[in-house]
This record gives C-alpha cells, sequence and structure tokens, in this order.
C-alpha cells in the first residue's frame, strides 16, 4: 500500500510532455490490480 502511496505523490519530470507520460505511467500502474480483479463475463448461448 505504501508504494501505491507513493505513486499519487507530486510529478517528477520538469518537463510538460514528460510530466504527461509520467502521469500514464502512474495511471497504467494503479488500474492494473483493478483490471486483474474484475470478472470476465461471455454471453451464453
Amino acid at each position: 500500500m505504501n508504494c501505491v502511496k507513493q505513486l499519487s505523490q507530486g510529478l517528477m519530470a520538469c518537463d510538460y510532455d514528460r510530466q504527461v507520460a509520467e502521469f500514464q505511467v502512474r495511471i497504467a500502474v494503479l488500474n492494473r490490480p483493478t483490471v486483474l480483479g474484475m470478472p470476465v463475463t461471455e454471453p451464453v448461448g
């Protein structure tokens, strides 16, 4: 949980494009456990 909290801290990059990339990576890392926990639904018949 400490690692997740550290990911939500301020951005390290100074350049705007790098800040955007860093933010997108953080979002992907934080969303990964959510995707793993979602059930896979398939239509029947």
